[in-house]
């Protein structure tokens, strides 16, 4: 898991040099810069919206005594392409859009719910209540 991370963060900024040079190569530098701070504008407001109601959906469900799982879920998944958004380039901006709008969240979610029910199961996520392991 760790060397994938890494190997992340060595290719994917390597990645996204080689995008914003063809970039600036083919429309311009101006209107290259101008696109990467639209989309962290753009990235921001859909953050914000997203997350918003993430928020509302979890304080409805916890009224209603349910437990909102896949609301946190998309809660990571909004935070994460938040972050991602803010980053300056297209590729990352891309990967942050698709986690941000709630028809492409969704195969992102249903990847983390496997990872976590994977790790519960394998015994590397522990969970504690009230002094209890479970």
């Amino acid at each position: 898991m760790w060397k994938i991370l890494l190997l992340l963060l060595i290719v994917v900024p390597a990645l996204e040099i080689v995008v914003l040079v063809l970039s600036g190569n083919t429309i311009g530098i101006i209107p290259t810069i101008l696109l990467i701070i639209a989309t962290g504008i753009l990235g921001a407001a859909l953050a914000k919206r997203e997350g918003l109601n993430a928020i509302r959906t979890a304080q409805m469900q916890t009224a209603q005594g349910q437990v909102p799982g896949g609301v946190l879920l998309d809660g990571i998944c909004i935070l994460i392409g938040g972050v991602v958004l803010l980053t300056p380039g297209f590729i990352t901006d891309v990967f942050g859009f698709f986690l941000l709008i709630p028809q492409t969240r969704a195969s992102f979610k249903a990847f983390l719910q496997r990872v976590f029910e994977r790790s519960v199961r394998s015994g590397n996520v522990v969970f504690y209540r009230g002094g209890r392991r479970y």
